[in-house]
């Protein structure tokens, strides 16, 4: 019996945040999208779970009313040494919290309701341009046929897509493993903090369901010097720091073992493979400190979104969705990556962090201007 090969308009491989958003706004001007998810909705991610509330009028636009789900509004910032010193601030703009348990399925059922096809425990085997210019697309579900494939898979890239080689992971660079806890606890709920320790940072904030999310960063060489084991490494290293050692001592865990992530590299950057767009991490994991990582991913889309618009509306070519993309996404996100690594290299190291930290907390003119850079314009 011969398979029926099924044809979208769209195809966007990888169903996390970025691409569900991205599936939502084209499926509102009528385009057919198909998402590949490898993963079944609800589901847990390694994530930071805080929004700054650039994104609120975004996820309305889709079809989402945070409003109507209480989450917490957060406005309060701290950051401590493992030295013991707590700058705090204000947050300007501010933020929210939700997981992306809650937020991913929200959008999911969005997606489905507006005649997205979501293909769910489905992996991408291989992708491939033929002479007509339509994608070939091979899964664990079978195969499909697309006029455009975008890539929102993450930060493991799959053996289909190839990075320039300046983009591709350098052997010497470093890992990163991320670790994320949802826990119950005393902490306010307009507050986040982000906790350093030594080569790495936690962050902690609330989210919805009276959980907190613990999530935080640091080298894989921390956790193999401890024996590759997640306990001992935090007893060893981030309780260094007391006031992670009172919230992890102090702390009704929802899960006793965490969500891990290994093999991280935030050296790759850019915005389309072999005729692919990407977006989300997939066009560059980049640095917790960068700041919201999810408010990127979702304006991502929305810029993505608005070039293939007028590509199916036949204004603008394949090959000029590609150069236009790659222009307004390094026009939107380019300072604030650069602000990232900047900022980055001031944490994660126990004397660098703690004069930092004094010396911002006796500049909050300029902890204020920091802060911008890591947040963006409403939109």
């Amino acid at each position: 019996m011969e398979t029926r090969t099924e044809h979208f308009e769209c195809a966007i491989v990888g169903g996390g945040l970025a691409g569900l958003c991205l599936a939502i706004q084209l499926a509102d001007k009528d385009i057919s999208v198909v998402v590949f998810e490898k993963g079944k909705y609800p589901f847990h991610k390694v994530c930071g779970e805080y929004i700054s509330m650039e994104s609120w009028p975004f996820l309305e636009s889709l079809g989402l009313s945070p409003g109507k789900l209480a989450l917490p509004k957060i406005d309060s910032l701290g950051i401590s040494s493992d030295r013991g010193f707590m700058l705090n601030h204000h947050l300007g703009m501010g933020g929210f919290g939700i997981s992306r348990y809650s937020l991913d399925h929200q959008l999911f059922e969005i997606a489905s309701r507006k005649g997205v096809r979501v293909v769910q425990e489905c992996r991408v085997t291989d992708v491939q341009r033929n002479a007509g210019d339509a994608f070939q697309i091979r899964t664990s579900r079978g195969d499909f046929t697309s006029k455009i494939v975008c890539g929102s898979y993450g930060k493991y890239a799959p053996q289909f897509i190839h990075l320039d080689e300046s983009n591709a992971p350098d052997a010497d660079s470093q890992n990163y493993i991320g670790v994320k806890y949802h826990i119950k606890t005393d902490f306010p709920a307009n507050r986040i903090e982000l906790h350093n320790f030594n080569d790495g940072y936690c962050g902690i904030s609330k989210v919805d369901r009276d959980w907190y999310c613990l999530c935080y960063l640091t080298t894989a060489r921390n956790l193999i010097e401890n024996g590759k084991d997640v306990k001992q490494m935090e007893e060893a290293v981030l309780f260094q720091n007391p006031f992670l050692k009172h919230y992890f001592k102090n702390s009704d865990f929802v899960n006793a073992q965490p969500l891990v992530i290994s093999n991280v590299q935030f050296s790759k950057k850019q915005t389309d493979s072999n005729g692919i767009f990407l977006l989300g991490d997939a066009a560059g994991s980049i640095t917790p400190l960068c700041g919201n990582g999810m408010s990127m991913g979702m304006r991502a889309s929305k810029l993505l979104a608005g070039q293939l618009i007028l590509l199916f509306n036949a204004k603008q070519t394949h090959e000029s969705a590609l150069q236009n993309y790659q222009r307004v996404w390094n026009a939107e996100f380019g300072t604030r990556i650069k602000a990232g690594y900047h900022l980055q290299k001031l944490f994660g190291k126990s004397r660098t962090t703690d004069f930092a930290l004094k010396f911002l907390d006796q500049s909050p003119w300029l902890t204020s201007k920091l802060v911008s850079l890591t947040h963006g314009e409403i939109f």
